[in-house]
């Protein structure tokens, strides 16, 4: 049987009216196309669908032409569609040349995540690389913004802060939860528990498999979705697909959701902590009952290569200027280089719980879901293997272990720590003196980096150059 007819017996089985086709831009938005389920066919899957690249943000005009081609595997039912909608991810080609077959696009997301897999697999150091993120997201009731000439503010609300503890009103229970006084509350004060347990219900009938929901620490409505670890593209692919059901079920309940890294003032912010593990042959890399926490020393020369690189790595694993209002002591961010057991005030955290030889691991701290999810998890594995192939040590480095709390250390000893960048500019100077790791093997093109850079400096520019609300309050009548 062929993808098409496999397609269409489906379609037919659950009554399908419309197929459409999700593709990522170079920020990690998805974007769409819709066709009537009469006009799909076979050479879908074979010329694909044409598309402006260029309004997506990866080629200039003169050479923007370029097809999607969508992969049955990715195949399901769209839970937030009014009419019947089968819905599919795939992969982005060049147009090739009059009797030359398309070629994948090497700045697409996808085909970037895909060839650094195989550049692992080249280099013999590991055939599987699977990652478990954690997703934070704060739960709104509402929220406006507005950026003119004349105004620049922005206002958010749930019901559940403390901030409205003394709202008169009929629909006011006193239920509020105390700032920062949110992590695993309990109902009735976690009142978004169901809508919590409809999102990982939705995200089970799609193919994620989760592992836990809970309210986070942020009592102004921050909460968690952790899911199960999988293979790094799809879990790039996967990653898309948790932030659709999330933004959608939310508004589907009369409410929004935001994976901004910080939206509320003094309230913990919301990271994608990444959880990471190699294989090969079956076997776990980075299991060594007699190394530091069962690690081994290949798990330590990749953990050495995202110590080494993370400034640079920022710039896709944190490509907001919101990121590093998030990257701050005091709310169980991380700010200094360096690894530790249990340890949440360094950037690499090694979980204590994690004991058996398959699920060791460590977990990537600083990411937040502001990124790219394929240029970001590309971009984690690059600078891992790059460790791996220079076997750069982070204990020699003086990188660790730091097994104390970082955020309470004499001055004099903090002024000894590297830190991470402290803004998106800083992050983009980084990659551009640091970016030969992500080019290896043909991974990151440089014409991928040339345009990332380009791209988040106007906006870093741009966002610079707003009055800021805070501004008038300390300089108005100066």
């Amino acid at each position: 049987m062929s993808k098409s007819e496999d397609i269409t017996k489906l379609c037919q089985e659950k009554g399908i009216r419309m197929i459409d086709f999700k593709m990522t831009d170079l920020d990690g938005r998805w974007r769409h196309i819709t066709i009537p389920v009469e006009r799909f066919n076979e050479d879908i899957f074979t010329y694909g669908i044409g598309f402006d690249g260029s309004n997506y943000g990866y080629a200039p005009v003169e050479k923007s032409d370029m097809v999607f081609i969508p992969d049955p595997k990715t195949a399901v039912v769209d839970p937030f569609t009014e009419i019947p909608t089968l819905t599919m991810c795939g992969d982005v080609c060049m147009i090739g040349a009059v009797g030359e077959p398309n070629r994948p696009f090497d700045q697409y997301p996808r085909n970037v995540s895909l060839r650094a897999m195989e550049y692992m697999k080249e280099l013999g150091i590991a055939d599987e690389m699977l990652i478990g993120p954690e997703f934070e997201f704060h739960l709104l009731d509402n929220v406006s913004y507005t950026v003119t000439p004349q105004r620049a503010s922005y206002t958010v609300d749930t019901r559940q802060a403390a901030w409205n503890s003394g709202r008169e009103s009929a629909d006011n229970a006193g239920v509020q939860v105390p700032g920062a006084g949110g992590y695993h509350i309990a109902a009735p004060q976690d009142i978004a528990y169901s809508l919590r347990s409809k999102m990982c219900m939705l995200l089970e009938e799609w193919g994620v498999a989760v592992k836990y929901h809970h309210h986070e620490v942020g009592g102004s409505g921050q909460m968690e979705i952790e899911v199960e670890l999988g293979d790094m593209v799809d879990m790039a692919d996967k990653t898309m697909i948790i932030k659709y059901v999330i933004h959608n079920a939310a508004v589907q309940d009369g409410r929004t959701a935001t994976f901004m890294p910080k939206p509320i003032y003094k309230e913990a912010g919301n990271g994608m902590h990444v959880h990471m593990l190699l294989k090969k042959e079956g076997r776990p890399v980075f299991f060594d009952e007699k190394g530091y926490s069962g690690l081994s020393e290949t798990a330590h020369y990749f953990m050495g290569g995202l110590l080494a690189h993370i400034a640079s790595l920022c710039a896709f694993t944190n490509p907001s200027t919101n990121s590093f209002k998030r990257l701050v002591p005091g709310y169980e961010a991380p700010v200094t280089i360096g690894y530790a057991t249990s340890n949440r005030s360094a950037v690499i955290r090694i979980p204590a719980y994690a004991k058996s030889p398959q699920t060791k691991r460590f977990e990537l701290r600083n990411p937040d879901a502001t990124a790219n999810p394929y240029y970001a998890y590309a971009a984690i594995l690059m600078a891992g293997l790059d460790g791996v192939k220079n076997k750069i040590d982070p204990h020699a480095h003086g990188w660790g272990p730091y097994d104390c709390n970082l955020y309470e250390l004499p001055e004099e000893e903090k002024k000894k720590l590297r830190s991470l960048p402290k803004n998106l500019e800083e992050a983009l100077d980084a990659l551009e003196a640091d970016h030969s790791y992500l080019t290896a093997g043909g991974v990151f093109p440089q014409r991928l980096i040339d345009i990332w850079l380009e791209h988040k400096r106007k906006e870093a520019r741009e966002i610079a150059q707003i009055p800021h609300p805070a501004e008038f309050e300390r300089y108005f009548t100066l």
